[in-house]
């Protein structure tokens, strides 16, 4: 369950560096949020199914710092991502 919340407040803070980053990406505070916590999500979980070592250290209540750095960097890289390619898709249909 911690990973998840990982996932979702990374992804989250992701998809609102990338909406604020760039006008070309930003979808307004609520759009980056929730594309943020959709792409963390994701990415988040397809992370944790890769590396076995992490969700085993996950199920035992073990979870060390570097468990934690991975998902972070997994659900901000997700939300940024998911964030950037929704951004770009909604500014190139309005032109």
């Amino acid at each position: 369950m911690e990973q998840i919340l990982i996932n979702l407040v990374s992804g989250a803070l992701g998809g609102v560096g990338a909406g604020k980053s760039s006008p070309t990406f930003d979808l307004g505070m609520a759009g980056n949020i929730i594309s943020g916590l959709v792409g963390g999500g994701v990415l988040g979980q397809v992370v944790t199914l890769l590396l076995p070592s992490i969700m085993a250290a996950a199920q035992s209540g073990n979870l060390s710092v570097g468990g934690i750095v991975s998902q972070v960097v997994a659900g901000g890289a997700g939300g940024a991502i998911l964030t950037a390619i929704i951004g770009a898709i909604k500014n190139k249909a309005a032109a």
